[in-house]
């Protein structure tokens, strides 16, 4: 049999081996002595954990990413959507992240889920379609501020997705198209005024020059000869037929 020496010895080994700890590097252990916090967290490498005095909670010091599961938000122009999001914190502190909150993954959540439907609440749907980043930015400010007596630190939020209603879907198409069409005859209208004043230039010019039209009924005729065609067609000058016009009435009897 044992001597009661020995025994002691082998029991107080056992003890001293299931004391040690091992955190890795992106752990802390934050200590908590006869029920009270130490003052600096623990680790990283071997510790020692004397139990049942000391009872050790591991915090990880990650980036953690915390999905937002689809919230429905009404805007300031009253249309419902849903929007979900993703933040992106670590933990700075651990024994803040401990002693302040019973849970800070799920008290986390939740305030980003409130946040998130007050922020976007504030907003018109356009704004919230088209300016993302200032939108992520507002949230992560807010929530960084919120969480930072816990020890949080949030590194980013962005919002992933907005569902539209079908109808408001067809009433935003309407409205592109709509103002496709607007752009197409505002560009119609203008290539119509350039054409105009270009007209307005060339008949300045053939009027100071009329040999000028005589020219270009002569390109036309090649133009026209060009295509392979049996139709021929002969310019007739305009100013001959008024020539010929006052020929006439220069010649009929007057009563």
């Amino acid at each position: 049999m044992l001597d009661i020496p020995v025994i002691i010895l082998l029991v107080l080994i056992l003890y001293l081996l299931s004391s040690i700890k091992i955190l890795a590097e992106y752990e802390r252990g934050v200590i908590f002595r006869l029920g009270r916090a130490l003052e600096r967290p623990k680790g990283p490498g071997l510790i020692l954990v004397f139990r049942p005095i000391d009872r050790m909670v591991r915090v990880s010091l990650r980036l953690e990413t915390l999905e937002v599961p689809p919230q429905d938000i009404v805007t300031r122009d009253n249309v419902t959507v849903k929007v979900n999001a993703v933040i992106f914190f670590r933990v700075i502190d651990p024994k803040r992240a401990i002693l302040e909150v019973t849970n800070f993954l799920y008290t986390t959540s939740q305030l980003a889920q409130t946040t998130l439907r007050s922020i976007l609440g504030e907003v018109e749907l356009d704004e919230l379609l088209s300016h993302r980043e200032k939108l992520n930015l507002r949230l992560q400010t807010v929530l960084d501020q919120d969480t930072d007596p816990w020890g949080i630190k949030i590194a980013k939020v962005e919002v992933k997705q907005v569902d539209l209603p079908d109808s408001m879907i067809r009433a935003i198409a309407r409205q592109a198209e709509a103002e496709r069409e607007r752009r197409a005859k505002i560009i119609h209208a203008e290539g119509e005024f350039a054409a105009s004043a270009n007209l307005a230039r060339a008949a300045e010019t053939i009027q100071s020059q009329p040999v000028a039209i005589q020219l270009r009924y002569l390109q036309t005729l090649v133009e026209i000869g060009s295509e392979k065609n049996t139709t021929v067609v002969f310019p007739l000058p305009l100013d001959l037929l008024a020539s010929l016009g006052r020929l006439i009435d220069r010649s009929a009897p007057h009563p």
